[in-house]
């Protein structure tokens, strides 16, 4: 393997995402930069025409060398080892749109980049934007890419999403479900395994003591047991149980109101109860450099939180400060773990 003076470099697969957005663009833009290159190793797993059609669109050629496996030696000097696997069948799909022949190449490298993680012969994973309805058309019946990894990576019991904007994550108790299936989901032992999943990898990521504010999952928090009683019966109970444990969590606190003293500064983690009460918050506060990290698998998964970007795919201006956070919260994790 290679090295950095005298530290390790860990080895990271890097995705290029949905052929249909932006994500081939985004990929070849990050994957230009000298630094990027000299952070890690990097395993580029990416279908020929999609590499061609991220080079094309960002108007940079990649240093690439094929490599025919994942466990393959690092190639010489800054050049980006190439699995590449044509998943395409030499045919582009439409540009800007969902398609199954998208999902298919996007899926198939998910495929490849699990199983070299499985083997040990990668530390981290990151990709750019991927389109769940893309993965569907092409067969995936998981939840999100999430679960599919989960599954692939054979991991049980409970995995969460992370949403991180500059110092700020969040993690949640439910997450791609329907807002009607919510509130019988919201149970103490879930409650529990939101926090500890982020504490946990809070940890791993550099924070000696991670802060975490819990959110009521009704308006004011139930407001004495007036609007719902979820934050009495079940999650004040579990934030005690969480203290007892040693954890710095409190909470329940008000959904409209624990990110204004989260920006202050006052935690380093809000666990929400259900997807968009998380997610519209962070966006507001960072949406071009927000990450999305997948909690609880044996190796850190980060994508940038925006999405595949139909209306802006092919022109070129795809902002790349999301991935690049990804790529560089992705490094630390996956170096802090070998």
């Amino acid at each position: 393997m290679a090295q950095a003076g005298t530290r390790m470099r860990p080895r990271i697969a890097f995705l290029l995402g949905d052929v249909g957005g932006v994500g081939p663009e985004m990929g070849v833009k990050l994957l230009a930069d000298t630094a990027v290159r000299a952070a890690a190793e990097l395993l580029l797993i990416a279908d020929p025409l999609v590499l061609g059609e991220g080079e094309r669109v960002a108007g940079a050629k990649l240093p690439v060398q094929r490599v025919a496996t994942a466990d393959a030696p690092m190639p010489a000097g800054d050049a980006i080892a190439w699995l590449a696997d044509d998943a395409l069948g030499g045919v582009l799909p439409p540009r800007a749109q969902s398609s199954a022949e998208a999902g298919r190449a996007a899926l198939r490298s998910l495929e490849l980049a699990s199983a070299a993680a499985r083997r040990g012969a990668v530390q981290g994973i990151v990709f750019a934007p991927l389109n769940k309805h893309s993965l569907r058309l092409a067969g995936m019946t998981h939840e999100d890419e999430l679960r599919y990894l989960q599954e692939a990576l054979a991991v049980p019991g409970f995995v969460c999403e992370f949403n991180i904007t500059g110092e700020l994550w969040t993690s949640r108790v439910t997450s791609h479900v329907p807002l009607r299936d919510v509130a019988p989901l919201i149970t103490g032992p879930a409650v529990r395994e939101a926090v500890h999943i982020i504490d946990a990898a809070l940890k791993r990521a550099g924070v000696a003591r991670p802060r975490i504010a819990v959110s009521g999952l009704n308006p004011h928090a139930g407001d004495g047991g007036s609007i719902g009683t979820e934050e009495i019966e079940v999650i004040e109970p579990a934030v005690r149980a969480l203290q007892a444990e040693g954890l710095d969590a409190r909470g329940p606190f008000s959904p409209d109101t624990v990110f204004i003293a989260a920006r202050r500064g006052d935690f380093d983690a809000v666990v929400s109860m259900y997807h968009d009460q998380g997610q519209i918050a962070m966006k507001l506060m960072g949406f071009e450099r927000g990450v999305t990290l997948h909690g609880g698998l044996p190796v850190p998964v980060s994508t940038p939180a925006s999405g595949s970007a139909f209306d802006i795919a092919g022109k070129g201006i795809a902002r790349i400060d999301g991935l690049r956070a990804a790529f560089e919260l992705n490094v630390r994790m996956a170096g802090a773990g070998r």
